[in-house]
């Protein structure tokens, strides 16, 4: 998506094109300020001072306290607005920058009552507005976006502010970043030049954060038991025991959870990791990788350990195995290994926890001879830190590919879930439960199918759609007619680009004449919204929700029954009962004065069933009502695995399973999503759209399989030797008692009843006897999502 022009522009160099770098001009630092929160940070006289609100209508506040604690908005060249009440209630409200920002004002000594606020975009600010201002002495400067909690009706939702500060006094620094603060207060802090390798010792419990801090820069990481050097011994973490215990025969990009010794002991796990792209386990480079290119006397990592290593006693090596930080290597089809540039950003880190006493080894890799580090070798830092801090557990996500990396979050009914299972993985962001610990994904299965289920799917993505140009906004992104969608009622449609590929499946919610709400799988599609209405010049906002509205589903035959007897509506909005499929309703649990809701009729699972949104603070409160009504009757949470059962039974389609950006609605099997003759007006992708739907290459088709042998995603589809198409998704449906798949296949092979093989092993040697079939495969008529049952 566009980035800010006046501050920051892709790395680019020679027609190489780096969105993930993008350059700060030098002496410039960006600062993101989360909704809802605020930053301090220290400021010197005569730095220039910049506060962009990238998506329009968030206020700012700003503070400076001078060194002797008084605070005059002088100090920043303007005329204040007094007591500061928004950083006031930012501080108040409980969140974690909030608790940093209160902690640095403490120490200080400063007192926030008696400051002088300036604020900034109060009478309302356009997407990528700026107010700038010049300090005139040193200071702490604190910058707050204020903003409550939305209600789920509401569409004034917080958003972010970006800090930009222009240094007056530039920092001469090698490859012109200086480290990110560090997590906590560290035991080590060890900044690693290039060519250079640095033992450390950790004890058990400890933690260890290696930190690339220029972006694409490799670390060789090598750990060994202190028991057993005391014993004479010298036990590593092993390749081949580590992949055996973790269930992976093959080197594989990325990095396992937990690493073992061939004594099988366990020596650290990975606790947070930003970049998601590592190689294990590859040698650290040796003499012989540099002498077999031509370039004898190469500094190498390998020489750099044992060096280092020498002062316990650990015998050289002429190649290390080692966990490579950053290496970004792939295996081809033979297993032969290549590489290319790193995947890391300025800042990416990886935090282990020690699970036994240890001697470590780090390096800073000195490749300049091939991708491995970007042609330009950099520096590391390694920290560590105390066995008492604690550091929740976290997968870097990025909204797009210049965004700002953000940990793996908790939903709002996060701690509801965790009283039933432990198996929660990372999905776009944020911690779901995969299945529930005793009773597994069929029994959660069959509670849908047969009585009720509940299921987090607050990692949807919201984002409020409002102002005069809103309706022209929507009906320019998506496929569907938005001239013809009602206040209160909510539609299917898929957003796409101009070549017609899709960007994203998603609903639409309409809450007023100007007001709608986007509810899709990804980040990219709200982007493109606010992308789109600022190239455009639209009088539209385009605001992210998705923190502010987090949502349960319940499904099955059971729902309504369930949420009847605990939702109260206004008299103007239709009850539970009153509820008609694609519809929503304004609500309340209990009364007039229970906590507020948004409830639509929609779902994911091909049985009838309802949407609840609230906001996170009030999710526990809202499960537990749900779950006291709901539990008695046989309701059971329900994980990711079985929702996968029951939506390919259902026929529903799945982002990079169904559908992708080189894949368009038709080929996704929702063409009934692209009204071409009833919606008259242009749309972004409706001439490529027009063209596919004339001359159809692909289609998505249901399949059934002979053998109880459940195919994988991309497994090959053939007719004899030719492949015809792939595998989208599978199963064994246990409602049907069969084997079946999705599958998106050449034209001239799709009619129903057409015998076809999906191909395994090769795709030649392993085939499973299979039949084309109409999908869904099961309610083909939606009777039960109408709670039509038998």
């Amino acid at each position: 998506m566009a980035i800010t022009p006046l501050f920051e522009t892709p790395y680019e160099r020679a027609g190489i094109l780096l969105p993930g770098l993008p350059v700060l001009e030098p002496g410039v630092e960006r600062h993101p300020v989360p909704a809802g929160g605020s930053r301090a940070l220290p400021i010197e006289a005569g730095d220039e001072i910049t506060v962009l609100d990238p998506e329009g209508l968030q206020c700012g506040e700003l503070v400076l306290f001078g060194p002797d604690g008084r605070s005059d908005a002088a100090m920043l060249g303007t005329t204040g607005s007094g007591r500061p009440e928004g950083v006031i209630s930012v501080l108040a409200n409980g969140s974690p920058s909030g608790a940093r920002v209160a902690r640095a004002l403490d120490a200080a000594g400063f007192k926030l009552g008696k400051a002088d606020a300036v604020r900034v975009f109060d009478e309302g600010s356009r997407p990528g507005d700026m107010a700038t201002f010049h300090a005139s002495c040193d200071g702490l400067l604190i910058v707050a976006a204020p903003g409550g909690p939305m209600q789920p009706s509401a569409q004034d939702t917080p958003t972010d502010l970006i800090l930009y500060i222009r240094r007056a006094n530039r920092r001469n620094t090698k490859g012109g970043l200086l480290p990110p603060d560090p997590l906590a207060d560290p035991i080590h802090d060890i900044n690693i030049q290039p060519g250079e390798a640095h033992s450390y010792e950790v004890r058990k419990g400890q933690y260890i954060q290696i930190l690339d801090v220029q972006g694409r820069e490799c670390s060789d990481f090598q750990a060994f038991s202190m028991r057993a050097l005391d014993k004479g011994l010298e036990r590593d973490i092993d390749p081949t025991t580590t992949r055996s215990l973790m269930g992976s025969l093959y080197p594989q990009p990325g990095i396992f959870s937990k690493y073992w010794s061939v004594d099988q002991e366990p020596l650290v796990e990975i606790v947070q990791d930003t970049c998601g792209r590592h190689d294990t386990f590859g040698l650290a480079c040796t003499a012989r990788y540099y002498e077999d290119l031509g370039y004898p006397g190469h500094v190498n990592c390998s020489d750099n350990m044992n060096a280092d290593l020498a002062q316990y006693g650990i015998r050289p090596r002429a190649g290390w195995p080692a966990i490579n930080f950053f290496f970004n290597t792939m295996l081809d089809e033979t297993n032969a290994i290549g590489m290319d540039d790193p995947w890391s950003r300025p800042g990416d880190f990886v935090l282990l926890r020690a699970l036994t006493d240890l001697i470590c080894v780090s390096t800073a890799c000195p490749c300049d001879v091939d991708p491995a580090n970007g042609w330009n070798p950099t520096d590391i830092q390694v920290r560590s830190y105390g066995a008492t801090e604690t550091f929740s557990r976290s997968i870097g996500y990025r909204k797009s590919a210049e965004a700002q990396v953000e940990d793996t979050k908790e939903t709002g009914f996060h701690s509801r879930f965790a009283q039933h299972t432990r198996n929660f993985i990372e999905y776009n962001g944020y911690w779901l439960a995969s299945d529930m610990t005793g009773k597994g994904a069929l029994a959660e299965y069959w509670a849908c199918r047969e009585k009720a289920a509940v299921m987090d799917l607050s990692p949807l993505r919201k984002y409020e759609v409002t102002g005069p140009d809103a309706e022209a906004l929507m009906q320019l992104c998506v496929t569907r007619n938005m001239k013809k969608l009602a206040v209160g009622q909510v539609v299917y449609t898929a957003m796409c680009y101009d070549h017609g590929g899709m960007i994203d499946d998603g609903t639409v919610f309409r809450l007023g004449q100007d007001n709608f709400r986007w509810i899709g799988g990804n980040d990219t599609s709200g982007l493109w919204l606010r992308q789109q209405a600022q190239e455009r010049g639209m009088n539209a906002f385009v605001r992210n929700s998705t923190d502010q509205l987090h949502n349960i589903a319940v499904q099955g035959p059971l729902s309504r029954e369930i949420l009847s007897a605990l939702i109260w509506t206004p008299p103007t909005q239709p009850t539970i009962d009153e509820l008609e499929w694609f519809r929503f309703t304004i609500a309340r649990i209990g009364d007039f004065d229970g906590i507020p809701l948004v409830v639509s009729r929609t779902g994911y699972s091909g049985e009838l069933g309802y949407e609840v949104f609230c906001h996170p603070k009030h999710a526990p409160q809202v499960f537990d009502a749900i779950w006291a009504e709901g539990a008695p009757k046989g309701m059971l949470p329900l994980g990711l695995e079985a929702l996968d059962m029951l939506r390919i039974e259902s026929g529903l389609i799945f982002a990079n399973a169904e559908f992708c950006d080189r894949t368009d609605p038709f080929e996704a099997g929702i063409g009934f999503a692209v009204p071409l003759k009833s919606k008259e007006d242009d749309f972004i992708g409706r001439t490529a759209l027009e063209n596919r739907k004339a001359h159809p290459q692909r289609k998505l088709v249901g399949l059934e399989i002979e053998s109880g042998i459940v195919p994988s995603g991309g497994d090959c589809v053939r007719m004899g030797r030719a492949q015809i198409g792939e595998i989208t998704s599978a199963m064994r449906s246990p409602i049907l008692g069969k084997t079946i798949a999705l599958a998106r296949l050449d034209l001239p092979h799709t009619e129903p009843g057409t015998a076809v093989e999906v191909g395994q092993l090769d795709g030649q040697q392993k085939r499973l006897k299979a039949t084309i079939v109409p999908f869904p495969h099961f309610d083909p008529t939606k009777e039960r999502v109408k709670g039509n049952y038998d």
